[in-house]
């Protein structure tokens, strides 16, 4: 079962690969066609087209059959049609074509609605819900093409049969949606297996009203014998465009660390290391963040180590778990709340991972874990328990120091601005990786972890439209 937002972020991922809207078009077109020519032959047959892609689909399955079978009625004018595609299957139509004010509801045996597809939201507006309320009263059969127009919003269709393409849309059900039918129309595994450009659609643009906060406040709790960690971490986040990130570091090296830049809150904790006597102040820091990420830098101190176990338990926001944290955690770790758990392979294998059946071993661990685990490595695993995704992007220049606190802090940072922890872990991951293929192309194996800081804005500025 997927959302809307899937369905736009495979559709994305597809082209992407080379398969473009106009093959997955087609091949809806036929699709929904097959089905139709089998359980309705020598129906009449109309399909009721709006001016998006779903109406595009109608079209296109029309096209397919019989003109003698079929009508196609339009519920804009031709002219609000934008997308080149649709108005170009319109016209090699050879069915006759009628605007929906013409519909006779005596003279056709079947609707099939292509009028809103998985983007609906409110109440639809005329002629939609005209549309909406005539097929709903229909004396014959009523088929919607992917999802009933209006589902989930006041006004919807409640057809008898539902086509929908390449797999269920969240919230259809039998009551809402007839007897469902899926059709593969011919998209790749990695196109949803693998996380790709058409992810970038899932990051959390901000408001045009937005203020200071509204994109995530993230708490970073790190430090103590490294400083250079929980710093390009916070900078990470900076550059994924969290808007406040403070760090909870050890008072020896909190003055460094506010050196790496004037926008960084610090917050001092006594002493040399994170001890259980600063956690009542962790925890309360928590409180005023979105998001936490804890363990860049902290070493294996064992006062350190039950602090952190103690936090990420008690912790009432999201929290990212990475470096020395994940240490602390052991084998027998279930979260308590949303967790996400950043190891590379050794840590994987700490934490009761198999190293040599990463991809057989992930889903049971963060299913035992209660977490979502992104495995870093060549080729990254983010899995949730129940699924798996897999991202490629990266190079082998990304070995140098401080590029895991960096993924870390672009996690973090995306989870505090409101992301879903495997969301969140899947585009992170995409996006650290592209920014350093970026560094890479400029400074070959001289690249650092902060090169690929410095190039996380060329990736948003690359995808985000």
């Amino acid at each position: 079962m997927i959302t809307p937002l899937d369905s736009s972020v495979i559709d994305a991922n597809c082209e992407a690969m080379g398969i473009g809207v106009p093959a997955l078009m087609e091949n809806a077109g036929k699709a929904i066609a097959s089905v139709l020519t089998e359980m309705f032959p020598g129906k009449r047959i109309a399909f009721v087209c709006g001016s998006g892609n779903n109406g595009g689909d109608g079209m296109s399955a029309a096209k397919t059959m019989k003109a003698e079978d079929v009508t196609v009625y339009l519920l804009k004018p031709k002219g609000s049609i934008r997308s080149d595609l649709v108005r170009s299957i319109l016209s090699e139509l050879v069915c006759p074509v009628k605007d929906f004010s013409e519909f006779d509801e005596n003279k056709h045996d079947v609707i099939v609605d292509c009028a809103l597809g998985t983007g609906a939201s409110g109440y639809a507006k005329p002629p939609y819900d005209e549309f909406i309320k005539t097929a709903n009263r229909f004396g014959g059969s009523v088929v919607s093409a992917d999802i009933p127009s209006g589902l989930g919003t006041p006004i919807a269709i409640i057809p008898d049969i539902t086509i929908t393409l390449h797999d269920i849309k969240k919230g259809m059900d039998h009551n809402n949606s007839g007897e469902i039918i899926v059709k593969d129309i011919g998209i790749p595994k990695e196109a949803y297996d693998n996380v790709g450009p058409g992810d970038m659609l899932r990051y959390p643009i901000p408001l045009e009203d937005s203020h200071k906060g509204s994109n995530g406040k993230l708490l970073i709790i790190g430090g103590g014998p490294y400083y250079g960690a929980p710093a390009m971490s916070a900078i990470a986040a900076m550059r994924i465009g969290t808007d406040i990130v403070r760090v909870a570091t050890p008072e020896n090296f909190a003055h460094l660390i506010a050196s790496f830049s004037p926008v960084l809150m610090v917050s001092k904790l006594s002493g040399n290391s994170i001890r259980t006597d600063h956690l009542d102040h962790l925890l309360e820091l928590s409180k005023q963040n979105d998001a936490v990420l804890i363990g860049p830098g902290l070493g294996v101190y064992d006062a350190t180590m039950e602090t952190v176990r103690q936090f990420v338990q008690e912790c009432t926001v999201p929290v990212v778990v990475d470096a020395d944290g994940l240490t602390a955690l052991g084998k027998d770790f279930v979260s308590s709340g949303e967790t996400i758990l950043t190891p590379h392979k050794k840590e994987f294998e700490r934490l009761g991972g198999d190293p040599h059946n990463t991809a057989g071993s992930i889903k049971g661990l963060a299913e035992k874990m209660d977490s979502v685990v992104l495995l870093k490595g060549k080729t990254d695993l983010i899995s949730d328990g129940k699924k798996i995704r897999y991202n490629n992007t990266g190079c082998s220049g990304m070995t140098s120091a401080g590029t895991g606190d960096v993924l870390s802090g672009i996690v973090a940072g995306l989870l505090s601005k409101g992301m879903t922890c495997f969301d969140a872990a899947a585009l992170g991951a995409f996006i650290s990786g592209r920014a350093g293929e970026h560094a890479f192309e400029e400074k070959s194996y001289g690249m650092t972890a902060v090169d690929v800081i410095e190039d996380i804005p060329k990736v948003l500025k690359e995808y985000l439209r």
